[in-house]
């Protein structure tokens, strides 16, 4: 369960990278924060929608499935709220600070 949800939250925070760089090269005029705001925003949905799923599924797991897949059902659970959390309210704010410490290099 936890390289599962190792690899969905590194997969996640990836998306929310790669969208940022996207923006980064096609609105060159708006400021880090403008863009870094636009780029969650437009993966936010596709983010919830991906946690929804996998959350009800391990919700029913750890509801019907028996005493054995109880103990993965719950880490998976967790597992989705922190690393869904922290893809969008931890990762993009460090690189954020980071950046301002040292500003881009933008082409």
């Amino acid at each position: 369960a936890l390289l599962t949800i190792a690899g969905y939250s590194l997969t996640d925070t990836v998306v929310v990278f790669d969208r940022i760089r996207e923006n980064f090269r096609s609105n060159i005029k708006d400021t880090v924060e403008a863009v870094m705001n636009r780029s969650i925003n437009e993966v936010l949905s596709r983010t919830i929608v991906t946690s929804l799923t996998v959350l009800l599924s391990s919700l029913s797991l750890f509801f019907f499935g028996g005493e054995v897949i109880h103990d993965f059902a719950l880490a998976m659970i967790l597992g989705v709220i922190v690393g869904t959390y922290s893809s969008i309210f931890v990762a993009s704010p460090i690189v954020l600070m980071w950046r301002k410490k040292r500003p881009f290099a933008r082409k």
